[in-house]
């Protein structure tokens, strides 16, 4: 569906930010092919701009599809995962078919009713219903080096890369230490800061988990 792609590219690349074919691809977990088709359709209806060899970015109609479908969602995880104790793994699939059924109105009283959270439980902003939100880092686990010290700050919302987060026991706001980066596209090797294990993260995991440098 064209919405998974919306709120894909404002996940990954912002309200200005460049996504590739290929982040959309690996988030996405669906073929190359199948993405430039969808990316065609969603530029002659004017929702993305696509810059061959620098990517894909949201018009302003998109920006502002995107929010609107980024706010629905992301409440009603709030509200999945704090009131209704689904797992971190499974509020999304859940969440995509709320917000398709919801009016703007019961998304207003489900924001009251929650206490108008800023974050979802993946760490992703919520808009507010004027559409202002907080920019969150751009980073990904992927671009750090070695040795730097960082913070989890947002998880791509997919499900198999959160049921995986949740093998691995991460939750936002975790710290930990870069140790390496292994060759040919090979796992991530991370220190936690707190209890001081040592633990590998996929590098397709990687470019879908968003840090904060320390």
């Amino acid at each position: 569906m064209k919405e998974d792609y919306l709120k894909m590219i404002f996940e990954l690349g912002g309200v200005s930010g460049k996504v590739s074919n290929k982040q959309l691809s690996l988030s996405l977990d669906i073929a190359a092919a199948s993405v430039t088709e969808m990316i065609n359709k969603l530029v002659e209806e004017r929702l993305v701009s696509h810059t061959p060899y620098a990517g894909i970015s949201l018009t302003k109609s998109g920006r502002k599809a995107a929010e609107e479908l980024v706010r629905k969602h992301r409440l009603w995880e709030c509200f999945l995962f704090d009131k209704l104790d689904y797992t971190l793994a499974t509020v999304h699939q859940e969440a995509e078919q709320l917000e398709h059924s919801s009016s703007d109105q019961m998304i207003d009283k489900l924001d009251a009713y929650l206490g108008h959270p800023e974050h979802c439980p993946h760490g992703g902003a919520i808009p507010d219903p004027a559409g202002n939100y907080e920019v969150g880092s751009r980073t990904t686990l992927a671009q750090v080096n070695d040795g730097a010290k960082i913070r989890l700050s947002r998880f791509v919302d997919n499900h198999d890369l959160l049921e995986y987060l949740e093998s691995l026991n991460f939750v936002v706001g975790q710290e930990f230490t870069v140790n390496s980066h292994a060759p040919f596209e090979g796992p991530i090797s991370l220190t936690a800061a707190e209890a001081g294990n040592d633990i590998d993260v996929s590098f397709k995991a990687a470019n879908n988990i968003f840090i904060d440098e320390l």
